[in-house]
C-alpha cells in the first residue's frame, strides 16, 4: 500500500470549518489582498510544523494513511539509498528530499504534521519553480538512479512523454520532445517532432541532428515554460498535496482556460490540489471539465477576519448549467469586492465611466467594482442568486419601470435578501396610482393609428419599419411608458409619493437602486438617440465636471 497524506479539514479565521476529500481540487477565489495566496503559504507551513504565525487559517487536520513498512517500501522504490562513510545510517535521496532512514519512523508518527517528511508529500509550486522546471536537469541512469527532476519522468517513460507532448500541442500547436542523447543534461525541444529514418532510432546521429535544429523549451518565453512547469509538478511527481498560486501567470486567456481544464480532468486520483487564482479564464477551464472533485472557496476580508464562502459540486453544476453565467463575464465578479448588475451593456459603460471620473477628479483609485449586464430585468434574480451563493457583494441598477410588475421585482428583492411583505403595500399603492394616470393614447386612438399603418402597407412581407411603428404605438397605451421617461416625478402627490419614498429607502437598503430619473438616457436629455449611440456621445463630455451630469454623479455615489 502506497502511503498517503491529505488535508482533511481547515478552520478559517471566521471560525468556519471546511472538510475535504483526499483527491479534491480546491480553488480559492476572491478580490485582491484577502488571503488567497496566504492560505496556500500557511497550509504549506502547517503541514511541516505547527507554526504559530497564522493570519487566515486558525487550525487544520492532516490525515495520514499507511504503515511505516509502506513508507519504507515507497522510499525503496522512488529514491536512492546512499551511505555516508562516517555514518552507518543510510540516506534516502529522491525528488526534492534527502532523509536519514533512522528518523523516518518518528517523523511519520507525529500528530498532524510531517516535519522533515514534508517535501516528500507536499509541494508548494511557486512562480520561479514553474519557470525553472523547464531547465535541463543532469542526466541519470534510467535503470539505477532515482528520479531527481520532473523531466526525468519524461525521459524514463515514453508514455508520459507522449502525454505531455499532447498537452503542449493543444496549448501551443507544437510537439514537446525529450533529447535523450544530449550529454550531461536532458533538455526539452519544441516544434515538429522528427521521424527516425528506416533502420534508425532516437539516438541515431541523423535523428539527433534534426532534433537539435528545434528550439529549446528553456529558452522560450515565460508562458510556455510556466505551462509545462505547472503540469510537470502536478501530474508526474509523487506529492499527495499540491499548492499552486496563480497557475495562470504568464498565460494568455485561452491557454489559462485550457490549463484549468487539463488540471481538473487529468489530475491523478491520488492528488489533492489547492489553487489560488485571479483569473476567470482559468476558473472557467476548471468548470468546463465538470468534475465532481471541484470545490470553490471564496475569501473576503473584513478587518482581520477572512470571511469564507463555499460552493460545492452540486451548486457548481447549477451555476455552470446557466448559459448566461457560462457565456458572460459575470463570473469575473468572484474576483471583485462588489458587483453591480445592470440591464444592458450601455448601462454598464455609462455608470462605470461616471464612477471612474469621480475618482480621477479627486486623484484617487476608483473602488474595485465590476459592472455586468444580464440582458434585461428578468435575468437579474438568477445572477444575484449565483453571486450571493459565494458571498459576493451585489447591487443592482434598474430602470424606473421595474416597479411596473411584481415580478421580476419581487424575485430580485428577495434574492438580495429583502422581505417582500415589508414593501408590498407601498409598492401596490405606487403601481396602482401610476396605472390610473391617463396613458398617452386611448383604445380608440390606438385603433385609428393601427388602421392607418395597416391600410398603407401593400408589401407581401410586412416591413420592419411598420413593425417598429406598431410597437411604438402599443407602448403609448400604458402610463408606464411616460413614467419610464421621467421617473419619480410621475408619481402622484400625497400618499403615493410618501409610499414611493418609503419604498425607495427599503430597496436601497438591500442594494436595489432605482433610476429615479426614469432611464439611463434621462440623465442627459441634450443628447438624442438611445442605448449604445447615446452612450457613445455622452462619453465625449467632461464626465467629472459637466453640470448636466451632476445628477448622474450623485446617483453613482449611492453605490459607494
Amino acid at each position: 500500500m502506497k502511503p498517503k497524506v491529505w488535508i482533511e479539514k481547515i478552520k478559517f479565521s471566521d471560525d468556519s470549518e471546511v472538510t475535504f476529500d483526499s483527491n479534491q481540487i480546491i480553488v480559492f477565489v476572491g478580490p485582491n489582498n484577502v488571503g488567497k495566496s496566504a492560505s496556500l503559504k500557511e497550509l504549506n507551513t502547517l503541514t511541516r510544523t505547527n507554526h504559530p504565525n497564522r493570519r487566515v487559517i486558525k487550525d487544520f487536520s492532516l490525515r495520514k494513511e499507511g504503515q511505516l513498512n509502506d513508507l519504507l517500501e515507497f522510499f525503496n522504490r522512488y529514491s536512492e539509498e546512499k551511505f555516508n562513510p562516517n555514518s552507518p545510517d543510510p540516506i534516502y535521496t529522491g525528488y526534492q528530499f534527502s532523509l536519514p532512514k533512522s528518523n523516518i519512523s518518528s517523523w511519520w508518527s507525529m500528530s498532524n504534521q510531517l516535519s522533515n517528511l514534508h517535501p516528500v508529500f507536499v509541494n508548494l509550486i511557486k512562480t520561479e519553480d514553474r519557470l525553472t522546471a523547464a531547465n535541463p536537469p543532469k542526466n541519470i541512469s534510467l535503470t539505477k538512479d532515482a528520479i531527481q527532476h520532473p523531466i526525468h519522468f519524461l525521459q524514463k517513460y515514453d508514455d508520459i512523454e507522449k502525454e505531455f507532448s499532447d498537452y503542449f500541442r493543444q496549448a501551443f500547436s507544437q510537439d514537446l520532445i525529450v533529447h535523450r542523447n544530449a550529454g550531461d543534461h536532458v533538455p526539452l525541444h519544441i516544434g515538429q517532432k522528427p521521424i527516425p529514418k528506416e533502420g534508425e532510432d532516437r539516438v541515431s546521429r541523423s535523428y539527433v541532428e534534426e532534433l537539435e535544429k528545434l528550439p529549446l523549451l528553456h529558452q522560450q518565453g515565460d508562458g510556455m515554460r510556466s505551462f509545462v512547469g505547472v503540469l510537470l509538478n502536478a501530474f508526474i511527481s509523487n506529492h499527495n498535496i499540491l499548492l499552486i498560486d496563480e497557475p495562470e501567470a504568464f498565460l494568455h486567456p485561452p491557454q489559462a482556460r485550457l490549463l484549468g481544464k487539463m488540471l481538473a480532468k487529468d489530475l491523478p486520483i491520488d492528488r489533492q490540489l489547492f489553487l489560488a487564482t485571479h483569473s476567470s479564464d482559468f476558473l472557467r477551464g476548471l468548470l468546463e471539465a465538470q468534475v465532481s472533485r471541484l470545490k470553490i472557496i471564496r475569501i473576503e476580508r473584513e478587518h482581520d477576519i477572512n470571511q469564507i464562502s463555499v460552493l460545492d459540486n452540486s451548486e457548481i453544476i447549477e451555476v455552470w448549467n446557466d448559459p448566461l453565467l457560462r457565456h458572460s463575464n459575470i463570473l469575473d465578479g468572484l474576483f471583485h469586492s462588489k458587483v453591480i448588475i445592470c440591464e444592458s451593456d450601455s448601462d454598464c459603460r455609462f455608470y462605470s465611466a461616471i464612477l471612474q471620473s469621480i475618482y480621477e477628479n479627486e486623484s484617487n483609485i476608483s473602488p474595485d467594482f465590476l459592472f455586468v449586464h444580464c440582458g434585461g430585468k428578468h435575468r437579474v434574480s438568477s445572477v444575484v442568486k449565483a453571486l450571493k451563493q459565494l458571498n459576493v457583494n451585489v447591487n443592482t441598477i434598474l430602470d424606473f419601470d421595474v416597479l411596473n410588475n411584481q415580478n421580476p421585482l419581487k424575485k430580485i428583492f428577495e434574492e438580495l435578501g429583502g422581505d417582500w411583505s415589508i414593501i408590498e403595500k407601498d409598492w401596490k399603492l405606487v403601481k396602482t396610482k401610476i396605472d390610473e394616470k391617463r396613458p398617452e393614447l386611448t383604445t380608440e386612438d390606438v385603433k385609428k393609428e393601427l388602421s392607418l399603418i395597416l391600410e398603407s402597407t401593400t408589401d407581401r412581407i410586412f416591413p420592419n419599419n411598420k413593425i417598429k411603428q406598431i410597437d411604438s404605438i402599443l407602448k403609448k397605451v400604458s402610463a408606464w411608458q411616460d413614467a419610464k421617461k421621467v421617473g419619480k416625478s410621475f408619481v402622484p402627490n400625497g400618499d403615493p409619493t410618501k409610499a414611493y419614498q418609503r419604498l425607495i429607502i427599503e430597496l436601497e437598503k438591500i442594494g436595489l437602486i432605482i433610476v429615479e430619473v426614469g432611464e439611463l438616457e434621462s440623465f442627459v436629455r441634450s443628447i438624442g438617440n438611445h442605448g449604445p449611440k447615446w452612450v457613445n456621445e455622452v462619453l465625449y463630455k467632461d464626465l467629472a465636471n459637466d453640470p448636466e451630469l451632476h445628477e448622474a454623479r450623485e446617483f453613482v455615489k449611492k453605490l459607494i
